[in-house]
């Protein structure tokens, strides 16, 4: 298989964290990783780790600044980001890993690597549910304002996600609302329920908030604005209920920790950039070495020619 991209220089915390990440993906898993970013610092780190050597790495004379949020970071040519893209795009790594903004990401993704005939790519994640296994939340923040029809795509790829890598072969599609009734929300989702009414697959009909982590459907739809918020929501409320329960010393703190790890950001690496020619994961602008890690073993695992069973083998350890 094809190694790994990462975008070296990604992230808040820049190549120290990256390139430990990908020492710890190459070392603990076996994931071959191409660094992409400023050679003499990337170098500095793999010595740092003593790791010279071990991974290759890819010159970039320039680094998308995290403040970026859109299609100005393309005129970068020469960034970490779209050097990774391009390698990527040329077929000499099979995924691509960044710890970039989002924006930055999607904006240079789509031009390195291309959209499988979608509009626009969405970001997809697997949120864990009180029925076991998990439910697919897109769009997770890729596409802040889409048009309806992007919404019935995201219906789409969504559900080849869930089919794919969660092992749904008749995957349940649920749209995000204000309320259950067909006619509820705003003009944006009633037009989208209209049109994913009439796409092949099973519509389930609206959902609300309530029903995101109740396993009610398989995959989420939604737009990248409100499913962003509806993460890092889920992520806080998870903390701010556990950390309450600790101090009320309801549970030990090793059972809460069980808890904690499945929506951990660190424990699932990052989220799928769903609707390109390539896989591309996006991590946290925040990731650590740990999550970087993660990100690499699951770009890989959904580039692979089984993606499902690695990817399964992957979220059970966020319990163990």
């Amino acid at each position: 298989m094809r190694p790994v991209v990462l975008d070296a220089m990604g992230g808040d915390h820049g190549p120290a964290e990256t390139v430990a990440g990908a020492v710890a993906a190459w070392r603990a898993h076996k994931v071959p990783v191409i660094l992409v970013g400023d050679e003499p610092r990337v170098t500095g780190e793999l010595r740092r780790h003593g790791a010279a050597g071990e991974l290759a790495v890819v010159h970039a004379d320039d680094a998308v600044p995290m403040a970026e949020r859109g299609p100005a970071a393309t005129a970068l040519a020469a960034s970490s980001l779209a050097v990774g893209c391009e390698l990527v795009g040329r077929g000499r790594g099979g995924a691509l890993v960044s710890a970039g903004s989002t924006g930055a990401v999607v904006a240079c993704a789509v031009r390195g690597i291309g959209r499988a005939g979608v509009l626009r790519p969405a970001l997809a994640v697997a949120l864990p549910s009180l029925r076991g296994g998990a439910s697919v939340l897109v769009d997770a923040g890729a596409t802040a304002d889409p048009s309806p029809a992007m919404m019935a795509e995201f219906a789409l790829l969504g559900a080849g996600y869930a089919r794919a890598v969660l092992g749904r072969p008749d995957p349940v599609v649920g749209l995000l609302s204000i309320g259950s009734e067909p006619g509820k929300g705003n003009r944006l989702t009633r037009r989208a329920h209209e049109l994913l009414a009439a796409l092949p697959l099973r519509f389930h009909g609206n959902v609300e908030g309530h029903d995101v982590l109740a396993g009610t459907v398989d995959v989420i739809v939604t737009d990248g604005f409100t499913g962003n918020v509806v993460l890092k929501s889920v992520e806080g409320c998870v903390r701010t209920a556990l950390t309450m329960v600790a101090q009320a010393g309801i549970a030990s703190p090793q059972q809460l920790a069980k808890v904690a790890r499945r929506y951990d950001p660190e424990a699932h690496g990052g989220a799928a950039l769903l609707g390109l020619r390539g896989t591309v994961v996006v991590a946290h602008g925040s990731s650590t070495a740990a999550t970087i890690a993660r990100a690499c073993v699951v770009a890989y695992a959904l580039a692979g020619p089984e993606p499902a069973a690695v990817v399964e083998a992957t979220a059970a350890e966020r319990v163990t």
